[in-house]
């Protein structure tokens, strides 16, 4: 998943067709001068439908189709016969994927599983035919109901990356290293601050041919909670994880203080995040030499499963899975 192709935010103008008119037709045949009403009905107008696609990881093919329209209803006609429905209109997304009301932000609709179809945009109703109009006083109706007009509406569709386990830390903490070290991910790394301005997915192999699926997201900083930095975009990926891994590095002047903030960013984000498992590996663990590793195994630290790692020379790594794998196995 290439960073610069992915995109997790689209904002569309979605119209659902009109529905058809339904018709006001009266029969005539040479032997029935005289027949009765026999309009049939208007088809409704065709919907919008969101539909997963797991084989999708992200909002790109949107980007550039702003505007999205479905087919109108067909009116009804003579001898009771209805419209055509309106086209429906799909709209492929990948999974994870949440619809709002662009002006309220509310939600709409979510997506979660492949093959998932939610209407987003009702097609307008087709109008009834002036058969349905006949009564016992009043034989020839030579009215029809007109359809009823489509939806239009703007609204914001967002990714929220779905994997088992969330990497948590602020820039340069070593998320993307460990991420290239346990899996075949080939995320972006370099000495600097936010070099991660895009999620990155891995699947992480285990034994007994398991596996589960890690993200690097990109960094948090204190004040993400209120937009700073890459912010609420940061933010709604660690939503979907069962497992969230806090990582700080072990050069850190305190590693609960550090834990301590981005806890307190993801409380303020959405403090449902803290019900979520919760692990701490405290990375670049090969920049510390002996005596420094047992000065820092005896700091406090949070009260959470803690692992000591070096993704550079794979310094407990199993251990960081084998913990990792029973989060999840408790997570369900």
């Amino acid at each position: 998943m290439a960073s610069s192709n992915f995109v997790d935010y689209v904002k569309l103008y979605l119209r659902s067709g009109d529905g058809g008119a339904g018709s006001a037709h009266l029969l005539r045949t040479r032997g029935n001068p005289r027949g009765g009403p026999d309009g049939g009905d208007g088809g409704r107008g065709g919907h919008i439908i969101l539909k997963g696609n797991a084989q999708l990881w992200t909002l790109l093919h949107l980007k550039y189709t702003k505007h999205i329209k479905a087919g109108d209803g067909v009116s009804g006609s003579n001898n009771r016969k209805t419209g055509a429905n309106g086209k429906d209109i799909f709209i492929e997304v990948p999974l994870g994927t949440v619809v709002r009301d662009s002006e309220t932000m509310e939600q709409v609709a979510e997506v979660t599983n492949d093959g998932e179809t939610v209407i987003i945009v009702p097609g307008g109703r087709g109008g009834l035919g002036n058969d349905h109009f006949k009564t016992a006083t009043h034989q020839t109706p030579r009215y029809a109901q007109p359809g009823e007009p489509g939806i239009e509406t703007w609204m914001v569709l967002e990714l929220k990356i779905l994997a088992d386990v969330g990497l948590v830390g602020f820039p340069n903490a070593g998320k993307s290293t460990l991420l290239a070290a346990i899996s075949a991910a080939k995320p972006e790394i370099a000495d600097y601050p936010f070099t991660t301005l895009r999620p990155n997915l891995g699947i992480v192999p285990y034994r007994d041919n398991q596996s589960f699926v890690m993200a690097d997201i990109p960094g948090i900083i204190e004040g993400a909670s209120e937009g700073k930095g890459l912010g609420l975009r940061f933010l709604r990926h660690i939503e979907r994880n069962s497992v969230l891994l806090f990582m700080v590095p072990a050069t850190a002047s305190s590693i609960k203080k550090e834990y301590d903030v981005l806890l307190n960013e993801l409380e303020q984000y959405n403090p449902e995040l803290l019900d979520k498992k919760r692990l701490l590996a405290v990375t670049k663990c090969d920049l510390i030499d002996e005596e420094g590793m047992k000065k820092l195994k005896r700091r406090k630290m949070p009260e959470i499963p803690v692992v000591f790692i070096s993704s550079h020379t794979g310094s407990n790594l199993v251990a960081l899975k084998d913990m990792i794998m029973r989060a999840l196995s408790e997570s369900f």
